[in-house]
């Protein structure tokens, strides 16, 4: 019905359109048809001047009202070092353009009321005037360089590369459909290697090359954190198809290319906190989020940087967005901290590890972290004596030999008593409840006497050392299980402060 109707109308505005160019073809021929082009001309031109100044007058509102959407003006200025370089090549650009802009129209309209059809007008022709000749080349060539000088120099800044000895944060971006893999280095600060030729779904995504130690510890991370203040190299690159990494808070963007790495370096100057400040009480990003459910907050507090695909990449394009997060430099250390490296926690030991016999410097760096971090809140605590377990201390079966490895473990022990005079240390040996009480009484303390004795050959006071052993007295864990019974064969030392 809906149809009908909408196509009975638009049948009576041909018909009345018909009718009023017929009525018009008549009143020409009463009055004259010169007369009636006249006053034709003459309401066309008005018209025009009229059209002129609406058209003005809308244009330059309209810009003045979406200007924050449209321009990055207000709460919405650029987030980052480099942004407002670019953003004042666009609002150099636009004070050139809108002069010029406005000004052609004045004269479009302008010259078409001014000299609309009069009787007894002539038109005057000249076929060469040097002063115009030099106003159109002229001008538009010193704008036309300005503008291009400008945008050489804030090109060269935006786009430069970091010094080699520049202290930034390197990540990687890889687009793919329908996602990004960000990839950050560890501890290390080096992205490791990478092959298109090891890429495994589900396996190694990203092509890693497990022999290189710096992917060791490369985590693959589900958003992008950053610390505010602190200069950022984003590696770029694509799986498939052409991608575009786009940060438009930032002003950063750059094409992902398959097989053609890219770069974008920024620092981010305003934190996600910090911009959601500028958002509360403005009118627009007060309404809510979600009208169905306001619970859920306004739009400036549920207000997020994001990463966005700038290219027409697939249907799937619109899920390629990523939450960004700028925060500060203590924040971003402690979202490190809690990183999981992807080596460590999918390939390590399984069929697809190419280092399963040897303790790798990320797992003796993560165990140093560990061991000190674990000294430290012990130290900060107000008893005035401490027990910590050497996790990584281990002895061949049966024997009061240390293995190889429990030199780093002991090596964080010597550092810690170097650095520390003033503490006093028991070293307390135990064992399962698999044997004879005695035998295991005796290994223990054996064992414990085998830690002290590498103390002291590395500098240590034996006064600051005791060693005792308890057997298999006071478990951590059940001795029914295998697992349990390891975990009761262990090393502890306790820390007495002065």
């Amino acid at each position: 019905m809906t149809t009908l109707i909408i196509f009975l109308i638009l049948l009576i505005l041909v018909v009345i359109t018909i009718q009023i160019s017929k009525v018009t073809e008549l009143s020409s021929k009463i009055r004259g048809e010169e007369q009636s082009r006249l006053q034709a001309n003459n309401r066309t031109a008005v018209w025009l001047v009229l059209f002129m100044v609406a058209f003005l007058v809308l244009t330059v509102a309209s810009s003045i009202y979406y200007k924050d959407y449209m321009l990055g003006y207000g709460p919405l200025k650029a987030a980052s070092e480099h942004g407002a370089l670019i953003d004042g090549v666009f609002n150099l650009t636009l004070v050139f353009t809108g002069i010029v802009f406005i000004i052609t129209q004045i004269l479009l309209f302008w010259y078409a009321y001014k000299y609309r059809e009069k009787i007894g007008r002539k038109a005057l022709f000249f076929s060469h005037d040097n002063t115009l000749e030099y106003v159109w080349t002229g001008v538009p060539a010193l704008i036309m360089t300005i503008l291009v000088v400008k945008g050489l120099v804030v090109w060269n800044d935006v786009m430069a590369d970091v010094p080699v000895d520049e202290e930034v944060i390197e990540i990687e971006a890889t687009g793919w459909q329908f996602g990004w893999d960000i990839r950050y280095p560890g501890y290390d600060n080096l992205l490791g290697e990478r092959n298109y030729e090891d890429i495994v779904l589900g396996v190694n995504p990203l092509g890693q090359v497990w022999t290189d130690k710096k992917n060791h510890d490369d985590f693959i991370a589900d958003e992008i954190v950053l610390p505010v203040n602190k200069k950022v190299r984003v590696r770029i690159t694509a799986k498939d198809v052409l991608h575009n990494f786009y940060l438009p808070h930032f002003r950063v963007k750059m094409d992902a290319v398959p097989g053609l790495p890219s770069y974008f370096v920024f620092t981010p100057t305003v934190t996600t906190e910090e911009f959601k400040e500028r958002l509360y009480g403005r009118p627009e990003w007060d309404a809510p989020y979600d009208p169905a459910d306001p619970s859920i907050g306004t739009k400036a507090e549920n207000f997020n940087y994001e990463l966005a695909c700038a290219e027409l990449c697939g249907k799937g394009h619109y899920s390629m967005r990523k939450i960004v997060k700028i925060v500060s430099e203590e924040e971003y250390e402690e979202w490190l901290s809690n990183q999981k490296s992807y080596y460590l926690s999918n390939i390590r030991n399984t069929a697809n590890d190419p280092n399963k016999d040897a303790l790798l410097d990320v797992e003796i760096n993560s165990q140093r972290r560990a061991f000190f971090k674990e000294f430290n809140q012990a130290m900060e605590s107000d008893d005035s004596s401490v027990s910590l377990r050497l996790k990584n201390i281990n002895f061949d079966t049966g024997s009061a030999n240390l293995t190889a490895n429990s030199r780093y473990e002991l090596d964080n022990l010597v550092q810690i008593m170097t650095d520390n005079p003033e503490i006093d240390v028991q070293i307390e040996g135990y064992t399962d409840n698999i044997g004879d009480p005695s035998a295991n009484q005796a290994l223990s303390n054996s064992r414990a006497e085998s830690v002290m004795e590498y103390l002291t050959s590395h500098g240590i006071d034996a006064k600051k050392l005791t060693a005792v052993g308890f057997g298999a007295d006071n478990p951590v864990a059940s001795n029914d299980t295998q697992e349990g019974k390891a975990e009761n064969r262990r090393i502890e030392f306790k820390i007495s402060k002065k």
